[in-house]
């Protein structure tokens, strides 16, 4: 029995391979002429003057006119908007007479209702055996899709912009009160105290954020003079409403017992049965009262956690006023607090600050500025009063740049150094 080992060259044939077969043979059915006027773009030719020789159906039924109505009637201008003939006229006209093609250009042509359609148009000339240009081919490409997206994408970017735009006029309207609030919780301007001399300084490490550093210098009577300055935990408006509780408290508190320890306990009583329940609150402050007579002043002060008051001497010396052993204001409902004594000379400036001066970070290992730094750039300074001391350390905040990122503040008292005698004087 003999099996048949031929096999029909129709069996087992790839349907797939048939239906790819069957697609192209429809595909090379179509005719150029249907290939041309069918095209998913616009085609026309046009003579070198710019009349339309040839259109396609497509381009014809966007522009909503007859065959009979464009050819050898109209010119390629004609089917462009003002705007597009301008700049056919002054750019593409030029650019292909000089390169001999153009492609990409975005234009508008105009339709037969006088609607505008956004096209993608490139141009080639067409030239002679001899390189005489005989016509231009233009390709056109419906561009709504893209010109919507365009517009979208426009739409977008300008509702960026305005948030952008608001977000920081936001921005400046937040700055501009935090600012005004925080010069609220500070004197304008420091009284003018007989025989004394008095400067400060505000340095806001960021205007986006409320600092809670505080100070004032204000009258007691009997030639008596009050100050202090201090520092309340954290920031933002929960830092500024404790700033002004304790402003008011130690104004108030002064006027009843001007002792500095009894002053500092006043404070600490009221911030801790106002806080003891809720969120704690506490600060740190060094409270004082000047006592000026005789060409000098004396000084009575108490510290809470604060660090200790500055002294510039007349004769370049400097030195702190140890006030060991203060309690933080406000954490415990009994603190101790600790007093010191001292008396100003001619020349010679007590300074008070907060801790953003001596915990900036400087140099390359981001080190604390600290006490000792501080003390050694008071004694490099000429000792001719507050005024001048202030305006140095302003300058020394400022070199810290990025390094200073909390609020400081800065107090400065001093005695007027006696005026130099003139030669004349001496001489008599």
């Amino acid at each position: 029995m003999c099996r048949r080992t031929d096999q029909d060259p129709d069996q087992g044939q790839d349907p797939g391979a048939e239906a790819t077969g069957v697609a192209f043979t429809a595909l090379l059915e179509d005719s150029a002429e249907e290939l041309y006027e069918q095209a998913p773009c616009g085609y026309l030719s046009t003579l070198m003057d710019g009349t339309i020789a040839k259109i396609n159906t497509t381009l014809l039924e966007w522009l909503g006119l007859s065959r009979r109505e464009v050819v050898g009637r109209m010119r390629f201008i004609d089917l462009l908007t003002v705007g597009g003939k301008l700049y056919h006229e002054t750019h593409f006209a030029p650019l292909l007479q000089m390169n001999g093609e153009v492609g990409g250009i975005a234009l508008d042509i105009k339709t037969a209702n006088g609607q505008r359609m956004p096209v993608l148009v490139t141009s080639t000339v067409k030239t002679s055996h001899d390189g005489e240009p005989m016509l231009v081919r233009t390709t056109i490409f419906d561009a709504r899709s893209r010109r919507a997206y365009e517009t979208e994408l426009l739409r977008a970017r300008q509702m960026a912009e305005d948030a952008r735009r608001q977000a920081e006029a936001d921005r400046e309207r937040l700055q501009e009160a935090l600012a005004v609030l925080q010069q609220s919780l500070l004197p304008a301007e420091l009284p003018m105290v007989p025989g004394l001399e008095a400067d400060s300084y505000y340095h806001t490490a960021s205007p986006d954020l409320l600092g809670g550093d505080f100070y004032d210098l204000f009258p007691l009577g009997e030639d008596r003079w009050a100050f202090f300055l201090g520092d309340v935990c954290g920031k933002g408006p929960q830092a500024a409403a404790v700033t002004s509780l304790t402003r008011y408290t130690l104004r108030a508190a002064a006027l009843h017992d001007p002792d500095p320890v009894a002053v500092l306990t006043t404070l600490n009583t009221v911030l801790n049965e106002r806080y003891r329940s809720g969120d704690p609150r506490y600060c740190t402050a060094i409270f004082g009262v000047l006592h000026p007579g005789g060409g000098q002043v004396r000084v009575h002060l108490a510290s809470g956690g604060h660090p200790s008051a500055l002294i510039q001497r007349a004769d370049n010396t400097a030195h702190y006023l140890p006030t060991p052993c203060g309690m933080l204001i406000g954490v415990l409902p009994e603190a101790r607090f600790t007093a010191a004594h001292t008396q100003l000379f001619p020349g010679d400036t007590l300074l008070l600050y907060t801790d953003g001066l001596t915990e900036a970070r400087t140099g390359p290992k981001r080190e604390l500025y600290g006490d000792d730094a501080l003390r050694a750039f008071a004694a490099e300074q000429p000792a001719v009063g507050p005024q001048a001391l202030i305006t140095a350390l302003a300058g020394l905040l400022a070199g810290f740049g990025d390094g200073l990122d909390d609020d400081t503040a800065l107090l400065a008292l001093g005695v007027p150094a006696p005026l130099p005698t003139p030669a004349s004087e001496d001489l008599t």
